[in-house]
């Protein structure tokens, strides 16, 4: 099976078309080897994914008729992703902004100053 088709069929990509151009980028790679959207699949190959600066890795045991329920995912391929791509990822997903109580309104610009300030402390410092 093409690569860019079982990167589709096991929900990788949402389209074909996405997984063809994730290919041509060079995104996508088994083993050092960037792979060209018609490289053929064997069962044990691992494929590994650049999305966002975070390298997924996948070993391909078996290949779908058709694109799979994402319930079915995990009988064409194992997910081997390594623990510290998984943190880097768990670290773009986490919320980036400050919560606020709610019904307190924007900021007013001295909240925004002592906001800015206490971000840009150094916290390595001794605190003597």
């Amino acid at each position: 099976m093409r690569i860019d088709k079982y990167l589709w069929s096991i929900r990788l990509f949402k389209t074909r078309t996405e997984a063809s151009e994730a290919c041509r980028l060079g995104r996508v790679r088994i083993g050092d080897d960037i792979v060209k959207a018609a490289k053929e699949l064997k069962p044990g190959d691992v494929i590994n994914l650049n999305r966002h600066g975070v390298v997924l890795s996948y070993r391909v045991l078996d290949f779908p008729k058709n694109r799979v329920g994402a319930a079915k995912v995990p009988e064409f391929a194992l997910d081997v992703t390594s623990p510290e791509e998984l943190e880097k990822l768990a670290m773009q997903r986490a919320p980036s902004f400050e919560r606020r109580d709610p019904r307190t309104g924007r900021p007013t610009k001295r909240d925004r100053r002592e906001i800015d300030q206490f971000k840009s402390m150094d916290w390595d410092e001794d605190w003597d």
